[in-house]
């Protein structure tokens, strides 16, 4: 198989795990089957774990990825993956993607405005675009998504794109990933009693602690390394690009899977939010 066909075959994948984050903690949290602090302790201790083993058994390398990772960046994926899981008490699979993606995308740019690169006039335009979808798909109506999720998954929004910028530029991004992953994986785990005692949940059900797993050790852990794999013979622009399908994927998972509608609301905000963001990235990387 051509390289390019092995190359897109290995996006796609990714693109997919990155869908199917959204829709496993739908899942599992919809239906009850487990508490969103529960989820967010599994998924990052089952992440750390896998990442943990793809660096490898030898002493010297378990070292070399805790000293890459850091203690802010871990802050950042905790703050995002918190607020991730319980934003989807109230938010559909799609919904919470979309509204995920946009404030990345936000977040980064504003850090890059805020730290001396000025936005061009089409940068400004797909900016205000994007804004206009995120306010429709917001704006008051029986189709609108619960105000306090939108708001909790926008923290999670600021949360990767902050550890996004962090990570930019690390010479072995999965030493990082992995981590930032532990890092973050004892941090949930001694703030665990406190947490639950102020807000109690049910004990997980095997079906909540399975999909918890499957989320972290094959949809986070795996497809963060794999995409970094990938971002190694794709431009940023494409990398950018083809990450506005995600709500997309999030959203048909959500269907097929969760039992979700696909509204007239989200289809129109999300071919406007999409293309205003992809507007501004397109010409952000060029």
């Amino acid at each position: 198989m051509p390289k390019k066909q092995i190359i897109f075959f290995l996006a796609l994948i990714t693109l997919i795990a990155f869908g199917a984050n959204s829709v496993l903690t739908r899942l599992a949290i919809a239906a009850g089957d487990t508490g969103p602090w529960s989820f967010a302790l599994l998924r990052f201790g089952a992440g750390a774990l896998v990442l943990s083993l793809l660096i490898g058994p030898k002493l010297d390398k378990q070292k070399t990825a805790w000293r890459a990772g850091g203690w802010v960046s871990a802050a950042a994926l905790l703050v995002y993956g918190v607020f991730f899981s319980y934003a989807y008490l109230m938010l559909d699979a799609g919904v919470g993607a979309l509204i995920l993606f946009a404030i990345v995308q936000f977040t980064m740019l504003g850090i890059g405005f805020f730290t001396g690169e000025r936005l061009s006039l089409r940068q400004w335009i797909g900016f205000f675009i994007a804004s206009g979808g995120l306010i429709y798909l917001l704006s008051p109506g029986l189709s609108a998504p619960p105000l306090l999720g939108a708001l909790m998954m926008s923290a999670a929004g600021i949360g990767w794109g902050l550890y996004s910028v962090f990570g930019k530029g690390t010479a072995d991004p999965v030493a990082k990933t992995c981590g930032n992953f532990q890092r973050a994986a004892l941090l949930l785990l001694v703030a665990t009693p406190a947490i639950l005692a102020l807000l109690p949940e049910p004990m997980p059900t095997a079906r909540g602690i399975g999909l918890s797993l499957l989320c972290g050790g094959v949809t986070s852990a795996l497809g963060y390394a794999l995409w970094y794999r990938v971002l190694k013979d794709i431009s940023i622009t494409v990398a950018a690009i083809s990450q506005l399908t995600v709500p997309i994927i999030a959203a048909l998972g959500g269907m097929a899977f969760v039992s979700e509608p696909l509204t007239q609301r989200f289809v129109i905000a999300s071919i406007v939010t999409l293309g205003g963001v992809g507007l501004a990235m397109i010409k952000k990387q060029a």
